[in-house]
């Protein structure tokens, strides 16, 4: 890319802000600048980007951060963060056992809110850190739950900044993984669920107990590092492997749960990138099976 392409860019609603450090925006807290950190105020404004953008640079969508390691290099060009109320809503429509929740929507919020629209099958998605995006993005699940189950339709929006409205159709799902079009963003859903009476609130935060005590909530982690092989837990792969609270810099492999990687508080991305791949090489070496990667890694090494 020659020359300041950030120069050029038309005026926003939202927040740019140049060579912003991500790791304050990720749940492992590692990462380097965002050579361009866009918060868009609604859609309007990230279609008005976008579709002046040169297009030699790159667009990467974050959401939470929950499922993400951002590299020390950073992220070259434009990288999104949608937040707030215009891609963050939740609601029902009424009768129809039908939920239309915004990529920002957290997940838990989005259980709650199917519980009180007595929308049953999403209490689910109390145990998956993260946004509803992220969920959409990898077909994130929990406790038996897969997202795509239950989506009848998403709204994305393109490189030219404009929106369509696809079928799940459209998509090839299949256990945390979605193979989608290259440059489209996911910025709704509409989910299909029983119509029978929702999980109320005590039943939701019973769920989230459950997760406390099972996984290190409260630590800087990304949630489950790998995916479960075939018939097979990747936690207990590791930890029959002698691998909880194994450490390189700053990082660990959790004690309470060893698909979980924790950030003690001074760790780099390049230390939970030696981690994984430490994690990898032992699981194979010992009991012959290839681990892979759930969590996301992007961006630049330093």
């Amino acid at each position: 890319m020659s020359g300041d392409w950030r120069e050029a860019l038309p005026p926003v609603r939202g927040r740019l802000l140049r060579d912003e450090p991500l790791g304050p925006f990720t749940w492992l807290r590692v990462g380097g600048p965002a050579e361009l950190l866009f918060l868009p105020a609604d859609e309007e404004d990230l279609a008005s980007l976008i579709r002046r953008l040169p297009p030699e640079v790159p667009v990467t969508v974050l959401g939470a951060g929950s499922n993400v390691i951002v590299r020390d290099g950073g992220i070259r060009g434009l990288v999104v963060r949608l937040v707030g109320r215009a891609f963050g809503e939740v609601a029902a429509e009424p009768g129809e056992g039908r939920i239309i929740a915004g990529a920002a929507a957290l997940d838990a919020n989005l259980a709650r809110a199917a519980g009180k629209a007595g929308v049953a099958g999403l209490e689910f998605f109390a145990g998956i850190p993260g946004t509803v995006g992220g969920a959409l993005a990898m077909n994130a699940g929990a406790w038996d739950g897969e997202t795509w189950r239950h989506v009848i339709e998403v709204d994305v929006i393109d490189r030219r900044g404009i929106r369509h409205t696809r079928p799940a159709s459209d998509y090839a799902v299949s256990y945390r993984q979605v193979k989608r079009p290259a440059d489209e963003w996911f910025i709704a859903t509409r989910m299909e669920f029983e119509r029978r009476p929702g999980v109320n609130d005590a039943a939701i935060k019973e769920l989230l107990e459950r997760r406390k005590q099972t996984q290190p909530i409260g630590e800087w982690s990304c949630g489950s590092v790998f995916t479960n092989p075939p018939g097979r837990h990747a936690g207990r792969l590791i930890e029959e492997s002698g691998l909880k609270g194994f450490r390189i810099g700053d990082a660990s492999v959790s004690e309470k749960h060893a698909n979980f990687i924790i950030n003690h508080g001074a760790a780099r991305a390049a230390d939970i990138e030696a981690l994984i791949l430490h994690v990898q090489r032992t699981v194979a070496e010992r009991s012959a099976v290839e681990l892979k990667t759930e969590v996301r890694i992007v961006g630049d090494p330093e």
